[in-house]
């Protein structure tokens, strides 16, 4: 059994104290900003991200959905680890100044993966399944504290 990664990143063209502050936004704008890979959503405890339970169904494929019961805690630079309760996997958000106004959003998560034949093309066909939703996520990031 091996380690999965997925990672994604993107520009989002605000300030890094404000991007940071619409991804702890839970209720709000990571609501607004989820694709349609994802169903069932709901917020059960502290929806600013400093600590906060999240659920939601992530279909990656139309026979691969994973359900996911989510504890969110915030790290000392600002970033979100949300966790999940029903697997092994993690996923990190970071944000970073770019340039003026302007920031680097990155998600990453890893998860224990499948043993076998199975795993093999766990490894190979995830990471790029999970990749192509997290850009969606960015982009709908963007729009979100750019709209108005």
């Amino acid at each position: 059994m091996g380690q999965v990664v997925a990672t994604a990143e993107g520009i989002v063209r605000a300030p890094a104290e404000r991007v940071r502050a619409a991804l702890a936004d839970y209720e709000g704008t990571r609501r607004r900003m989820l694709t349609e890979q994802f169903s069932e959503y709901r917020v059960s405890d502290g929806a600013d991200g400093a600590v906060a339970r999240v659920h939601w169904k992530l279909a990656a494929t139309s026979k691969r959905v994973r359900d996911q019961d989510l504890v969110v805690t915030a790290t000392p630079d600002g970033g979100l680890v949300e966790t999940d309760a029903n697997s092994s996997m993690v996923t990190t958000w970071t944000v970073h100044p770019a340039d003026a106004g302007v920031s680097t959003v990155r998600v990453r998560s890893t998860w224990n993966g499948a043993t076998g034949i199975g795993g093999f093309f766990e490894r190979t066909f995830a990471p790029k399944g999970l990749r192509r939703i997290y850009e969606g996520l960015i982009s709908r990031l963007d729009a979100e504290v750019n709209a108005g």
